[in-house]
């Protein structure tokens, strides 16, 4: 097998995902990419906005927008850091929180549709096949 083959074949699985994924935020009223901040939120607890947007691999300045919409819902707020006042956290509200745990589920249900066609055996060969080229 060529290498540019198997690189659109991987594309293309991306594509499909991604695109089960979008189908399955949409009843929430969620963009991915907020969706995926809360995801860190859940992940990690409080952050400042720059560190928010290590995590999702966006500049800082698409971070605040994102943070700024979710603060407008009511997902998250910003406070104060204990730390050092001058900075900023960000943080989940309760309906963030619930929000974050139906997005998590919503996405895990859509991925379940979408290896359900793989055996056990091969979820497991890919989990390991995936895991060594995200390392």
């Amino acid at each position: 097998m060529d290498d540019d083959h198997l690189s659109e074949l991987f594309w293309s699985v991306a594509r499909n995902l991604r695109h089960l994924n979008r189908e399955a935020l949409e009843p929430l009223n969620v963009s991915p990419s907020h969706g995926r901040a809360l995801n860190v939120l859940l992940k990690h607890g409080s952050l400042r906005p720059g560190a928010l947007a290590e995590h999702l691999r966006i500049a800082a300045r698409s971070a605040t927008e994102v943070v700024d919409d979710l603060e407008q819902r009511g997902l998250v707020a910003r406070a104060p850091d204990p730390a050092d006042r001058r900075a900023t956290l960000v943080t989940l509200t309760a309906e963030g929180r619930a929000a974050g745990d139906a997005i998590r589920s919503a996405r895990q249900q859509a991925a379940e549709r979408f290896f359900a066609a793989l055996s056990d055996t091969d979820r497991t060969e890919l989990t390991r096949i995936l895991r060594q080229l995200r390392d």
